[in-house]
């Protein structure tokens, strides 16, 4: 029997603002479609904390035995500036600015992102399909939308007629907005009198001629409009109707309710099951904007090499940080909240370290068994991660009580908790052993070991007061040593 036979779980559903049990379409396999970047600079962390949350769920499905198909698309064509099918294409302007081809800069920041993702663990995607690879099937889905009604042509560009679908459908089902009201509230914008209404959107745009990126197609010589990509990848690997379809909070409108509306348009039926948005990241409080210069880059964080944070920190630090968030609250990125996560986390790490030099007793002081139960509870429920992390921070009591003496661990008991550390530490949050890092901790190591040896040293020669200067200094800067049988060890707090 698979883990995720007896281990439901309950995802807020967007589309219908609740959590509700989550079926898959297919029994033991799940299709799950994230919006992955455009590719026309470097990764900022917002979009870091997104895919972080989309890879944890995946990393879970995983464990619980789900075969699991998770699509992650590049963004490598048709995004305008403006969700208004206004302005230049982001990778040519880009490319224009730099004088070099559209698709060096679609390589240079591709680059980019698989290294920031691959620096912070993340497991890669099942398929990462592109949008320039998928033309074809971008065009035949603008072709079924135009003759089932939906779409028109003007000037050799095609539009989706959302005053026309609105009729005999709900557009603004996932985001709760009223076509009436957004018709109110809409003003007529410069360049856009080719539409029959200002809420209609781009499914193909005509080509200028300065346009580099440019492809064939029944209606001119262009570029496909950048809501219909995600609707013809997601559905040619995931099927029509698919399990899960994940992004960030700003793309609930228009790109995923502009996607609703594409498949049932084109195919008859809403596309996903369970609509998931990862919330915002903040910086200090206020939003992450490059124009107002609150921003940082992941590598500026990992470097230190910014005006924002008194140190650098290392991947796994961050990647836990985030976890101590859920993915749909808003998180604010501080300087302070770094430093009481890093803290967090390598005292969690000194714990985990801890665990093959336990020794077993008879019989267990703990109900390991209830405590392994509370961690898939808390996974359980909407992937609550904070719920997931208390729950560790649980066992790290459980491990040094143990070491101490205070608690006793059966073997059997001692072999479930290493295991279920291990999953959920490691597997599940995707975090690395702070050995692996390079944070300065084996320096740190190094350093008090030097420190515990001349406080043996000097308690050998029967010096007490050098001795308790040592422990007691050590302590004022959080370095915590205790003596126990098997001689001095430390503690960060």
């Amino acid at each position: 029997m698979q883990l995720f036979e007896h281990n439901p779980i309950k995802i807020y559903n967007t589309l219908t603002g609740k959590k509700e049990t989550f079926k898959s379409i297919e029994p033991g396999y799940v299709g799950m479609y994230v919006c992955g970047p455009t590719v026309y600079s470097n990764v900022h962390l917002g979009n870091v904390r997104t895919f972080m949350s989309f890879d944890m769920v995946f990393r879970y499905l995983k464990h619980l035995g789900y075969k699991v198909r998770y699509v992650r698309n590049i963004t490598d064509a048709g995004h305008l500036e403006n969700d208004a099918d206004a302005g230049e294409d982001k990778i040519t302007k880009k490319a224009r600015l730099e004088q070099i081809e559209p698709m060096e800069v679609v390589q240079r920041y591709t680059v980019d992102f698989h290294n920031i993702l691959n620096t912070f663990n993340f497991l890669p995607p099942s398929i990462e399909p592109t949008a320039t690879g998928h033309i074809i099937e971008q065009i035949e889905l603008i072709s079924t939308i135009i003759d089932n009604g939906f779409g028109y042509v003007v000037n050799g560009s095609v539009y989706f007629d959302v005053h026309k679908f609105n009729k005999t459908h709900e557009y603004g089902i996932l985001s709760k907005r009223k076509l009436e009201d957004l018709i109110h509230n809409t003003r007529e914008l410069e360049g856009q009198s080719d539409k029959k209404n200002p809420q209609d959107f781009a499914l193909w745009k005509k080509a200028e001629p300065q346009h580099i990126m440019r492809w064939p197609s029944p209606w001119s010589d262009g570029f496909p409009g950048w809501h219909l990509e995600c609707t013809a990848m997601s559905t040619k690997y995931l099927g029509d109707q698919f399990d899960i379809h994940g992004g960030g909070m700003d793309l609930k409108f228009p790109h995923h309710e502009c996607e609703i509306a594409q498949n049932e348009a084109a195919k008859g039926k809403s596309p996903v099951n369970y609509w998931m948005h990862a919330n915002m990241l903040e910086l200090n409080g206020q939003r992450m904007s490059k124009s107002t210069g609150n921003t940082v880059n992941p590598d500026e964080l990992l470097s230190g090499n910014n005006q924002f944070f008194s140190k650098a920190y290392a991947p796994s630090v961050i990647r836990f940080f985030i976890a101590q968030s859920s993915y749909r609250s808003v998180l604010d990125l501080t300087n302070d909240g770094l430093l009481a996560s890093e803290k967090g986390f390598y005292r969690l790490m000194d714990a985990v370290n801890l665990l093959d030099k336990l020794e077993a007793s008879k019989t267990s002081s703990i109900d390991i068994n209830a405590w392994k139960q509370s961690c898939y509870d808390a996974m359980n429920d909407d992937f609550n991660s904070p719920i997931l992390i208390a729950n560790l921070f649980e066992a790290a009591k459980y491990i040094n009580q143990i070491k101490e003496g205070t608690e006793t661990v059966s073997a059997e008991d001692l072999n479930i908790l290493k295991e279920t550390v291990n999953i959920f530490v490691f597997d599940v949050l995707g975090l690395e052993n702070s050995a692996k890092n390079d944070s300065g901790t084996d320096k740190l190591s190094g350093a008090v070991s030097v420190l515990i040896k001349l406080r043996q040293d000097a308690r050998a020669n029967k010096d007490f007061a050098l001795s308790d200067k040592i422990r007691d200094e050590l302590a004022e800067v959080g370095i915590v040593l205790k003596d126990g049988k098997d001689g001095t060890t430390y503690s960060v707090n």
